[in-house]
């Protein structure tokens, strides 16, 4: 199975290497010395990495074969790819591969169905599950602990606890704007108890 571990970033110096985006958990098994990784596109791969070092928070890596600045940034943008062993599992228990994630159920804490997992987005500041709902549209869910309080692998779902307008949003929309409707009405009626009715639509 192929697996997207990394993104080229931009070129780094004169001598051929480049920032990359690290997109696995295991980056000294995935991005290590030595390490020759299928590419898309492809005709750019694949590559061998040559070294890698850390420098102000990024990773760095040069290639076999990339030796300056213009090497380097011809790359920028490739996706670098590891061929991974399907039954192959993340020594840490609370890490999942993305093949491992896609098509999941999502379903609330109280059984309620979401929807189901299309994609994984990897953010530098976090992953969001992208979920297909029944209807068609799409929810994004930041994949932190405190939001998926679950992953049932055997069972199929992920159980999230939302907070409030993370999927309600469009009904939250809908509520505001029937609440500014009954709000206009009685204006033109002189009722004194509009305000507080849009209050508690608000609520």
């Amino acid at each position: 199975m192929q697996l997207v571990v990394a993104r080229v970033g931009r070129a780094h110096g004169i001598k051929g290497e480049v920032t990359v985006e690290v997109r696995t958990d295991e980056p000294e098994l995935r991005l290590g010395p030595g390490a020759v990784l299928l590419t898309d596109p492809a005709s750019t791969g694949p590559l061998t990495i040559e070294t890698g070092r850390v420098h102000s928070g990024r990773l760095l890596l040069r290639f076999a074969g990339v030796r300056d600045r213009n090497a380097a940034e011809a790359l920028r943008n490739t996706l670098l790819i590891a061929e991974v062993d399907p039954d192959e599992t993340p020594e840490d228990p609370d890490e999942y591969y993305d093949h491992q994630l896609m098509d999941l159920d999502v379903v609330t804490a109280d059984g309620a169905e979401v929807g189901r997992i299309t994609e994984i987005s990897h953010l530098p500041s976090q992953d969001l599950f992208v979920v297909e709902r029944p209807d068609g549209t799409e929810v994004l869910i930041p994949f932190v602990e405190e939001i998926v309080v679950e992953i049932d692998l055997e069972e199929q779902r992920a159980v999230i606890d939302p907070p409030p307008g993370l999927i309600d949003d469009q009904a939250e929309i809908v509520s505001t704007r029937d609440a500014e409707n009954e709000s206009a009405k009685d204006a033109e009626n002189g009722s004194a108890g509009a305000g507080e009715d849009a209050t508690e639509a608000d609520a």
